[in-house]
């Protein structure tokens, strides 16, 4: 999608193993990510955390290591639903470290001075934090000889933390079978929180289907990075891969294939369940989108009575753009939209429903701003927050909408006046973080009509300034959008994804003072091993100082 011009043409599960054997990285002594060097200093994760004070003896995770969870206003453990969700973070950190360290790692509410722990803090806790408390997302990790504590006022945050402690353990902990150890945390204090509420990944599932499992599997390598959002593109010319009990032939006709002209897909109702399901369970939280009213063939070719002449055309599998468009002056347009949203809307519990709104070539102008007028307002009548391509902004965004930015200058004028109005932002430029283009030109898969974007280029700029003359207030966060085009297996995502998507995460987490090329790409390196126990594949950049590795 996003096509300047016509083209041709999923960290594991925390409590479960990945299929499938991995490579074993042999990391350099000097960053400390082997199992037999020293502990990876604090500051050496991604994204970067806001604060690191370093100093004290290092923990070590032994065989009498407890996980405890405590804390909270209603007493150990906390009461309601942070704690079911501290619980819930505790037994996952469990079965995950359980398999390489062979450890017992009992989970329990005792309160205790030992062990690692994760201590839900009432919000007063924190307000001599700089800048008011660690907010619904923010931790803090204090490591000494007894312990390592993870506390925060939300199961977000304190799951936000493990994220953060899994990456400073060695990388052999990712292992499904027993390892040596030691398994240490360098002594010290991490304080963090993320500088945008908005951190986001975008999965095609429309040009080529991805089974849940496939998008169970993206979910747990996002959640590794501290991303909390999940953008589904639901909809597009080559396929329909939601359930509408309203209009069935959506799913059955219009899913019935793909790119290239293979089966297609699409998920049930309990299919998409499942997915919120796994998301929230790693506090992330999905967005579907439905693109209108362009982007719209698999629909016109399902119903007939959507398009103006009353003939649906033929299912499509290509690749080109811009084509397609519902029948703005039809009534029953609008009571399709509405079926389609009000269904939507009842599954989702995220406050966002995103409507698309770009290349629609084949709609004018004038039809294109009355079709978005009452498409918002549709989305508004059923309680969720309209998000659009930024060509939303030429149509006049409701209040409270959000505009999301996919081109690749930041020069567009109406984007930046819509800011100034009180749109809000998401950044995700094709140039930068459009994780479907091309490395370099002998990349064997995505596209390159934004250019090739290497590693460097993808992570070297600012959110908050990339618009120009949108106020920095109005920056919402961050998204890198994976098209799918030319993909459609796992392993294909990952190399895509892969190293690049790390880099989006921490544009969108960290604060711009700790933004810095050469430091970061230290950082991602010494990812390397831990993405190869996981069975990542990805792009081995020159760019990047990636360690040696050697084979099981």
């Amino acid at each position: 999608m996003r096509r300047l011009r016509p083209l041709l043409l999923c960290l594991t599960l925390l409590a479960a193993a990945l299929p499938g054997s991995a490579a074993v990285a042999v990391a350099s002594p000097s960053v400390g990510a082997g199992a037999d060097g020293p502990p990876r200093p604090l500051d050496q994760v991604i994204p970067a955390p806001e604060s690191v004070r370093e100093g004290g003896a290092p923990f070590t995770l032994g065989e009498r290591t407890p996980i405890r969870v405590t804390g909270g206003s209603g007493g150990s453990g906390g009461s309601g639903g942070e704690a079911r969700e501290a619980r819930e973070a505790a037994r996952a950190l469990a079965a995950l470290l359980r398999p390489s360290t062979g450890y017992a790692l009992p989970v329990t509410t005792e309160p205790g001075r030992d062990g690692i722990q994760l201590r839900l803090t009432d919000e007063g806790d924190d307000e001599g934090d700089a800048g008011g408390g660690l907010g619904e997302e923010g931790y803090r990790l204090e490591v000494s000889r007894k312990a390592a504590v993870i506390s925060a006022p939300t199961g977000a945050g304190l799951f936000h933390g493990v994220q953060t402690l899994r990456q400073l353990l060695p990388a052999e902990v990712e292992s499904r079978s027993e390892r040596p150890g030691p398994w240490q945390v360098a002594g010290g204090t991490v304080t963090d929180r993320p500088r945008y509420a908005y951190r986001s990944a975008m999965l095609d599932v429309s040009r080529h289907f991805f089974s849940v499992d496939k998008v169970k599997r993206y979910i747990d390598q996002l959640a590794l990075y501290k991303i909390n959002t999940l953008h589904l593109h639901l909809s597009d010319d080559q396929g329909w891969r939601i359930a509408i009990d309203s209009w069935p032939r959506l799913a059955t006709y219009g899913g019935s294939t793909e790119v290239g002209g293979g089966p297609g897909g699409y998920y049930t109702k309990d299919d998409y369940r499942e997915i919120l399901r796994y998301a929230a369970s790693r506090h992330l939280t999905v967005v579907p989108e439905i693109d209108l009213p362009g982007h719209t063939n698999a629909a016109l070719a399902s119903y007939a009575e959507l398009n103006c002449d009353g003939i649906a055309p033929p299912l499509y599998t290509g690749t080109e753009v811009g084509f397609s468009s519902l029948c703005v002056p039809k009534e029953i347009t609008y009571d399709f939209v509405d079926d389609v949203v009000r269904e939507i809307a009842a599954l989702t519990p995220g406050p966002y429903l995103h409507i698309g709104g770009d290349e629609a070539h084949s709609t004018s102008h004038e039809d294109y701003v009355a079709f978005m007028d009452r498409a918002q307002k549709i989305v508004a009548k059923y309680g969720k927050t309209v998000v659009g391509w930024h060509q939303l902004t030429g149509a006049g965004p409701d209040e409270g909408a959000v505009a999301q930015y996919w081109g690749t200058t930041g020069e567009e004028a109406e984007v930046a006046q819509a800011a100034k109005n009180g749109t809000r932002l998401i950044l995700s430029p094709a140039n930068r973080s459009y994780l479907d283009m091309k490395y370099d030109k002998d990349t064997p898969y995505g596209l390159s009509w934004a250019g090739y974007v290497e590693v460097r280029q993808s992570y070297d700029w600012d959110p908050g300034g990339y618009v120009k003359g949108a106020p920095g207030e109005a920056v919402l966060g961050v998204e890198a959008p994976l098209w799918s085009e030319t993909l459609d297996t796992s392993d294909e995502v990952e190399f895509m994804a892969f190293p690049r998507l790390p880099g989006i995460a921490e544009l969108g987490w960290s604060p711009a003072s700790t933004h810095g090329w050469d430091p970061y790409k230290e950082r991602l390196a010494q990812q390397a091993p831990r993405w190869e126990r996981l069975g990542i594949d990805y792009w081995r950049s020159p760019q990047v100082p990636w360690p040696a590795t050697a084979d099981r």
